[in-house]
């Protein structure tokens, strides 16, 4: 089980990287269109000085049962330890163990 602090870091990151996506995202457009450097330079100060956890590529993906960063599967959102459970307890529906 991952610390609750980890886990509320990231949901704060979270709720940041929704708050500021529309922004981040039009100034990146700005960025494309514009031609001078010197307001593509105005831009991208405008885009650092947004909260640095705003970024999408600071977020993590964690484990939906236990908050475990390392070793997700996207398509259930759980980390392989609880996977395996699941799938060998028949709770994941889909879901075969192999066997050769």
């Amino acid at each position: 089980m991952a610390k609750k602090g980890l886990i509320q870091r990231e949901k704060k990151r979270q709720k940041l990287e929704q708050k500021y996506q529309l922004i981040r995202r039009s100034l990146k457009k700005e960025i494309c269109e514009v031609l001078s450097l010197s307001d593509k330079w105005k831009i991208h100060g405008k885009l650092q000085a947004s909260p640095r956890n705003s970024a999408p590529t600071r977020l993590r993906r964690r484990c939906f049962a236990t908050g475990r960063p390392r070793a997700n599967y996207r398509d259930f959102g759980l980390s392989r330890h609880i996977l395996r459970e699941m799938v060998h307890a028949c709770l994941l529906p889909g879901a075969t163990r192999s066997s050769w």
